[in-house]
């Protein structure tokens, strides 16, 4: 028998990994066939990557806790009704017939699949018919190094996608797909540079993986969190970039990434770091969720929540918030 069932495809890697441009390239293009429904998860309040996928078919956000734990009910929910409201329709109409999930950067795919299998309901109407994991090909030997996350991401992979291979040393990329290799196997490998596929080099026959060292369950540093930061009315934003090149150049191992969305005299404008890397700014168009604008996420560890808002508005000469 054919199975009818909702294929759903997994989109997960860790912060900053290209996961967003490489899905928005893959519906531009139409890699995921007709009839594609997309859900976002994001870990802060305040969404900002839907922004970015604004053309998609159809969308459904979940944002304020990662689909795999305390967003999981939020999940479950979501493609209960996805799945509820493709069954009222007739068997020969257009019904969906995928939904790809881009969950957080701080989301475990591994416990997603097994929340979607262990549901007495869906997995009655929803197959996950592949787990995709990018991996950041500049900053994941240090993140693999250190986050028992990113191994996990990398564990739960039936396909790795090697992004910002471009701007990747030739031997530190060699070194990144043996070690790969040594952490799943069985996962297919391939690479895109802004979300569009390029070619691998072979693997040099003397690539060896680099040493990893062991790790608990947990970052012993303790957890990443979202902290969004309001921007101020009539900003200067010379100042605010001066202000932020000093705190990634001090915190940048602890600021995993950055991403906002800040009305600027050139219009909508996306703003993004990963670690110490600013990525180049982008135009967004004016439609959107307007509770992104003007609202920065820093998404790390090892900092107070309120001391970012502090510092900035004390940088650039405003008055310092009362409310952490």
């Amino acid at each position: 028998m054919t199975d009818t069932r909702l294929r759903l495809t997994i989109l997960g890697g860790y912060l900053g990994s290209g996961k967003t441009t490489w899905l928005r390239h893959q519906l531009h293009v139409g890699a995921f066939g007709p009839r594609v429904h997309v859900v976002v998860n994001e870990a802060a309040e305040v969404p900002v990557d839907d922004a970015l996928l604004a053309g998609a078919e159809g969308m459904t956000l979940l944002s304020g806790g990662c689909c795999c734990c305390v967003g999981r009910d939020d999940l479950t929910a979501a493609l209960r009704d996805l799945c509820d409201a493709r069954s009222r329709l007739s068997a020969d109409a257009l019904r969906l017939e995928r939904i790809v999930l881009e969950t957080s950067g701080l989301a475990d795919p591994g416990a997603i699949v097994q929340a979607i299998q262990s549901d007495p309901v869906l997995i009655n109407h929803i197959v996950v018919d592949e787990t995709t994991v990018a991996v950041d090909a500049l900053h994941a030997l240090a993140q693999l190094a250190t986050e028992p996350l990113g191994r996990r991401q990398v564990g739960a992979a039936d396909r790795m996608i090697l992004t910002k291979t471009d701007a990747s040393d030739p031997a530190a990329l060699a070194t990144l797909r043996a070690t790969l290799a040594t952490l799943n196997g069985h996962a297919a490998v391939s690479a895109a540079v802004l979300g569009d596929a390029v070619a691998l080099p072979p693997l040099p026959a003397d690539a060896a993986p680099a040493t990893l060292p062991p790790l608990g369950p947990e970052d012993a540093r303790g957890p990443i969190r979202p902290t969004q930061v309001a921007i101020p009315e009539g900003l200067d934003w010379s100042a605010f970039t001066l202000w932020l090149s000093a705190l990634l150049y001090a915190r940048g191992d602890d600021l995993v990434r950055v991403k906002g969305v800040v009305r600027t005299p050139a219009g909508r404008l996306l703003l993004q770091t990963v670690r110490k890397v600013v990525q180049s700014p982008e135009i967004l168009p004016e439609q959107g969720d307007a509770r992104s604008d003007n609202m920065i996420v820093f998404i790390g560890r090892g900092y107070r929540p309120e001391d970012l808002g502090r510092s900035m508005h004390r940088f650039l000469g405003l008055p310092v918030p009362t409310q952490p």
